[in-house]
Order: structure tokens, then sequence, then C-alpha cells
């Protein structure tokens, strides 16, 4: 009989192989669909919150990148700034005298959510592009996004969400990383089953958040608990795969941890939150769920059993090699060596094979459209250093949310 360790690793290599077939038969079916956007019906018109907190070295950029737009019915772009302590406040004063489509809303440090909030009882158009403020939409991103609202039922636009300012090793990592999630998340798209709708640049339309009530405060990822909110409440949600947005991502570990705790503390709300819709409510209760939970969850578990295993293994070589010293009996014999490979350790190699092989082939498809392309070690590196990381943040969130000991 198994032992439960056993069991557990094989459940952990079941679901890492079912999600890597699903993907992959997902993109067969579908790959002649990847970069279709449909063209708008109407000229809808469009309104871009800006959320702002201490900016002041990428504000200027980004409304600059907003207002290189092709997209022509941009009515207004409402900078949110949230009691900012630095120059942010000044440097946008001055965009709102030089540019007319710029407003300025100064409000009390209150956070992004109810920023946002503020934003949308004001707004004038009838979608809503919330961008934000260290991020740098494309000058098609809009126009490729604004036609799939030709479908009533759609509540939310996303996007391609790809790393800028790839100057050291951890954002050419991270780099690495937001690519095969937007190869992914358009994936899931297929399927109904897109769970966020990144900060950076997401489109919404505006009856459906306030069906919803807008944005929700106390939930540290705000973009991931609407999305969940709208796909409950029916509404659809899509993607653009020609659009695409840059946002500068963390270039120190500390800023990273600190990115990736409060990510994973926003995800662990909103399944709490929305717990009792387990295998319910369509593809938010049948898939996502059930997804986003065990994507959670199946990192902690690999590094556990990873640790556990590695540790075991060297306390019984100890063990061994201690009495055999003191019994003056042979440390290693030949009948102890078994070149003869386990099922479990096969199964991990298979897997981290395919693994690879999946990593290289979504760089390389999204590469190829933006003319980019990444070096073998760092993609290498990746999925041997970097991935490991995530399974160690997603222990610490965690702990830090069973303590309650998080914040913005």
């Amino acid at each position: 009989m198994p032992d439960t360790l056993t069991l557990i690793y094989l459940g952990y290599m079941f679901i890492a192989l079912y999600f890597l077939s699903l993907f992959s038969l997902i993109f067969i079916q579908n790959r002649k669909e990847m970069f279709t956007t449909p063209k708008p019906n109407r000229n809808y018109s469009v309104s871009v919150l800006v959320p702002a907190y201490n900016e002041q070295d990428s504000i200027k950029g980004t409304i600059e990148a907003i207002l290189k737009s092709d997209y022509k019915n941009i009515v207004e772009i409402i900078i949110l700034n949230d009691g900012s302590k630095d120059n942010t406040l000044k440097i946008v004063r001055e965009l709102e005298k030089k540019y007319s489509l710029v407003k300025v809303l100064d409000k009390k440090n209150s956070g992004k959510a109810d920023s946002l909030n503020q934003g949308i009882k004001i707004a004038k158009g009838e979608l809503i592009a919330v961008v934000d403020a260290d991020s740098y939409p494309d000058v098609h991103a809009l126009s490729s996004m604004v036609g799939f609202f030709n479908d009533e039922n759609t509540g939310a636009v996303t996007t391609r969400i790809l790393v800028r300012k790839k100057n050291n090793m951890l954002r050419k990592m991270q780099a690495i990383e937001y690519k095969i999630i937007a190869f992914t998340r358009k994936l899931l798209g297929f399927i109904d089953a897109i769970y966020v709708t990144p900060g950076p640049l997401a489109l919404y339309r505006v009856s459906a958040l306030k069906k919803i009530g807008g944005f929700d405060p106390n939930n540290m990822t705000e973009d991931i608990e609407a999305t969940w909110h709208l796909l409950h409440d029916g509404y659809g949600v899509r993607m653009s795969f020609v659009a695409k947005s840059t946002s500068i991502a963390p270039d120190t570990l500390k800023k990273w941890m600190r990115q990736r705790i409060r990510w994973n503390i926003g995800g662990y709300q909103t399944i709490l939150k929305y717990k009792k819709n387990f295998f319910r409510k369509g593809m938010l209760g049948l898939f996502i769920l059930p997804f986003f939970s065990i994507s959670l969850v199946l990192g902690t578990f690999g590094l556990g059993i990873l640790i556990y295993r590695t540790f075991r293994r060297i306390f019984s070589y100890y063990l061994s090699t201690h009495y055999s010293l003191e019994a003056q009996t042979a440390v290693l014999r030949l009948n102890d060596v078994n070149l003869n490979p386990s099922l479990l350790n096969f199964l991990g190699v298979v897997l981290f094979i395919l693994g690879i092989i999946f990593i290289f082939f979504a760089l390389k498809y999204v590469n190829n459209h933006i003319k980019e392309k990444e070096s073998f070690f760092s993609v290498f590196f990746y999925s041997l250093v970097y991935i490991v990381l995530r399974p160690i943040v997603l222990v610490v969130s965690m702990a830090k949310f069973i303590r309650g000991n998080y914040s913005w």
C-alpha cells in the first residue's frame, strides 16, 4: 500500500499534468482565434481612471501614453490622486492645465478601490478603462478591446500585461512570467474562465460596475474580486491578445515579495468571499474557484513534499553513515546502489520536461508577435530557480492571512 505522502505526490503530478494537457488542447482547438478582435459596432465613449499614490516618477509617462491612443472617443482621463505625499499632485495639476481631457480628483488616502469607486461616480463614458499610474497602454490597446462590448453580456475586457524596463535579472524573470500568464489567460478566455482583469489596463462596462457596487475596498486585490463579482452576476469577461500594456515590475526581491504577498492574500480573501459558489454558478464555481484554489495550494504542497523528501533522505544517509562508522562496517555496499529509477522520480522528470516545453512554446508564441526573445539561460533559470520562490511566498502569505497581519 502506498503511503500518504506518495498519494499526495501522485495527486500533485496528476493535477499538474491535467492542466498542462487542458491548456494544450484549448490552444490546438482555438489557435486560429488567438488574435481575433471584434470590430466595434458603434463608437463607445470611454472614461479612463488612473489611480495614483506617490507616482511622481511614472504618472506623466502614463498619461501621455493614454493620450497617444488611436481610439478617438476617450472623453476624459480622470487622475485619482489618493493623498500622495510626493510631487504627484503637482505633476498632475500641470498635466490638467496642459491637456483638456485630463481631470484631477484630489482626495485623502483611502486606497485604490475607494479611489476607483469615486471615479466611477463622476465618469461620463459608457466604458471605463482602469490604468495603473506606472503602466503604459500601447497606441492600439483600447481600439482592440472595445469591440468585445458588442456582446451586451460582456462586463469587462482584459489584455496582455508585459514588463517594462527589463534591466535586471528579477525583472527578466517577471517578463517571462507575465508572458506565460498572458498566454494562459487568453486560453482560459476560450472556456469563459478568465479570473482577473489586471490593473495595468482593464476595460469595464460602467453599468456592470455600478450593478456590482464597484470595487471592494476591503479586498487586497480589487481587480480579482471585481472580476469574480461580474462572473457571479452573469457577465462575461474577455481578453484581447492583440492589445498590451507595459508595467513597471518590482526591481528588488523585497518589493517583489511585498507585491506577491498582497496578490496571494487578496486571492485568499476572494476565495473566502465566494466559497459558497464552489461547484455552482457556472464557470465561476465549476472551474475558476477550484482552479484558482488549487493553483494557490499546489505549489505549497509541492514545496513541502520536496523539502520533506530531501531532508528525510539526508537524515537517513546521516544515520546510516554514523552507525556504519561506529560498527566499523562498510558505509556503502554495491548492492545498496540502485540505478533503477522509481516511478515517482520518472513522473517528476516527465512533468519537468513537459513544463519546460510549454514555457518555451508560450514564450515563442508571444515573442513572435512583439518581436522579443529570451535567452535560453533566462528561461532555464526561471524554470529552476524563480518558480521555486513562488511556493515560499504562498506559505508566507498564508501565515500572514491566518494571523490577519496584512496591509497595503
